[in-house]
């Protein structure tokens, strides 16, 4: 097994890898490509990605332990096949667009202006995470469990409020019409 400690990847190129049982604790990856790569059983703690493109990575029971995500591009990622073990991340800037969280639970997640379309957040618990200038156009709230989440700053998002747990969930009055849109009404 492979394992790094306190190092830093800068503009490296893992795209369509296969990489299995590492370990990387305190590491940054900086403007590297992941594109299509497989980590598979790989260990991720206190791990920061900065403009890095993980676009189809594909993540096999890895284990995400506060892992921050700054000005990447995630999109398709399935964080559904992530081990369930003490999952922690978080995202600043990220285009997360039809990556799919689903089944995850992730307590006090951050999610800051990123753009988050078609993600799909089905049978997730979100519990007290929050969503700053974020597009929710598409995504997919299903039997998720959003008490307490704020989304006063979050926009495009339709949820259904017989479908979800949105006790204590936080909303701005210009964005309530997601929440009525099932019931096919029409707020002038």
């Amino acid at each position: 097994m492979d394992a790094y400690a306190d190092k830093i990847f800068e503009n490296e190129g893992f795209a369509e890898q296969k990489i299995e049982h590492a370990e990387y604790e305190n590491c940054t990856f900086s403007k590297c490509d992941f594109t299509n790569t497989s980590f598979s059983l790989c260990t991720f703690i206190d791990c920061t990605f900065v403009h890095c493109n993980l676009a189809m990575t594909k993540l096999v029971q890895s284990t995400m332990n506060n892992v921050a995500f700054e000005s990447c591009k995630i999109m398709g990622v399935n964080f559904g096949h992530c081990h369930d073990f003490i999952f922690e991340v978080s995202f600043k800037d990220c285009l997360l667009d039809y990556t799919s969280f689903e089944k995850r639970k992730m307590l006090k997640t951050s999610f800051v202006k990123s753009s988050l379309k078609g993600v799909d957040f089905g049978l997730a618990d979100l519990k007290q995470s929050v969503f700053i200038d974020c597009d929710l156009n598409e995504a997919i709230f299903y039997n998720t469990n959003l008490q307490e989440v704020d989304f006063r700053q979050a926009y495009n998002y339709i949820i259904n409020p017989n479908e979800n747990n949105i006790k204590k969930a936080r909303f701005s009055r210009e964005s309530l019409a997601g929440l009525l849109t099932q019931y096919n009404i029409v707020i002038e």
